[in-house]
């Protein structure tokens, strides 16, 4: 009895790891661990070499629905929706892998990473509870995320309708939003 606790714990400080490694924010770790709020700050402090950041996690939706903070959403859900229907991954650990891939998508693509570890929990627990889902573009049948409750008809996407405020940057990210545009079609 006494071994299966202590492979549980280890179980949790492995998965509290690896998500301070990811950047999680407090609040995330201990939604997702058993471990108590002492013992994750000085994990957090052991591996990260400072205090966790202080302050409430993000609760807006409306910052998932902004035209670059959009792409990177959708690219992550669809990534997570993947790995749901073709993986037996579930739950933080669906996260964790997805996460991953989004970020690895993020360095060949050679864009920025806007999409943060906390936001896309925070994303998923939003589609779960059906604040947030996802559309198809008329245009390019990739899937976005939008308000659940908003009308969808004919929407078509940042990445097909780049916004004037893209500025400059707008042939280049364009052109590199539409490769990813590729990957959310599904």
């Amino acid at each position: 009895m006494r071994n299966k606790s202590m492979l549980s714990e280890a179980r949790q400080i492995q998965l509290a790891s690896e998500l301070i490694r990811l950047g999680a924010r407090l609040q995330l770790l201990e939604a997702e661990t058993d471990l108590s709020r002492e013992r994750l700050l000085k994990l957090y402090k052991e591996i990260k070499g400072l205090s966790p950041p202080k302050g409430m996690l993000p609760f807006s939706v409306d910052w998932f629905l902004s035209w670059q903070a959009n792409i990177h959403s959708s690219l992550f859900v669809g990534i997570y929706r993947y790995l749901l229907a073709h993986t037996d991954s579930r739950g933080i650990d669906a996260i964790i892998k997805s996460y991953k891939l989004y970020l690895e998508h993020v360095m060949v693509g050679k864009l920025d990473c806007v999409l943060s570890m906390t936001r896309a929990w925070t994303l998923v627990r939003f589609l779960e509870g059906r604040i947030l889902k996802t559309v198809p573009c008329v245009k390019c049948g990739g899937y976005f995320v939008m308000h659940a409750q908003d009308l969808h008809v004919n929407y078509v996407c940042g990445l097909c309708n780049v916004p004037s405020r893209a500025g400059k940057a707008k042939k280049h990210k364009h052109a590199d939003a539409t490769d990813a545009s590729k990957l959310l079609a599904t």
